[in-house]
């Protein structure tokens, strides 16, 4: 099964979805085409399996965080920075896999609406969770709008959406990790503005 999935994502970032047949990643996986149909029922049952799997995957990393802050044990400001950098390395792991996923959720299409609905509107929830809890436990001056958690959100995705973009015009290499600490580091410079001082020079400390 593993080596059906690899064969999917790597044909679907090369000749997309609709330009990829099962006969396809059959040929490109070395397996009999009864196998996906075995285990996934149809292509479609396939991108389905491909793109939950990683938002879920994707929606676990922030909620791990929720968590910690819900209980206590950390500051909504280090539980956020926590997020976001799980959520990166998440990513940059499974980083086919992310930027085909991204890209794919761009479309207006059935299962897209459904994943918006759930995941994406999941993910919205625990970032201002997590920023609400920080704003009631006196670490920022004021609660952020919804417009933080949607360019934190394009932040985060677009070292994975674009890559070669980043490859080709800033000669950047965004799955290599020392971009992903530097990266990191200037998100986390944007973050800190958003909270006291007294709240990140602790932390940072």
């Amino acid at each position: 099964m593993e080596k059906v999935i690899k064969a999917a994502i790597e044909l679907f970032n090369v000749q997309g979805y609709s330009g990829t047949s099962v006969r396809d990643i059959a040929r490109h996986a070395e397996c009999n085409v009864a196998l996906i149909s075995y285990y996934f029922g149809s292509k479609q049952g396939l991108l389905e399996e491909l793109i939950t799997g990683f938002l879920e995957g994707y929606v676990e990393e922030i909620e791990r965080q929720v968590y910690r802050v819900e209980n206590k044990e950390d500051t909504a400001y280090d539980c956020l920075l926590n997020a976001i950098w799980d959520v990166m390395v998440y990513q940059q792991n499974k980083h086919h896999l992310a930027r085909f996923v991204h890209r794919e959720i761009t479309l207006d299409t059935t299962l897209v609406r459904e994943l918006m609905t759930t995941y994406l509107a999941k993910e919205k929830h625990l970032f201002q969770t997590i920023l609400q809890l920080g704003y009631e436990k006196g670490e920022m001056h004021t609660l952020p709008s919804e417009y933080f958690v949607l360019q934190l959100r394009g932040m985060l995705t677009l070292p994975f959406l674009h890559p070669q973009y980043i490859r080709e015009v800033y000669h950047l290499m965004p799955h290599e990790n020392n971009f992903l600490d530097e990266y990191f580091s200037e998100l986390a410079n944007w973050v800190a503005t958003h909270f006291k001082d007294s709240i990140t020079n602790s932390v940072n400390n």
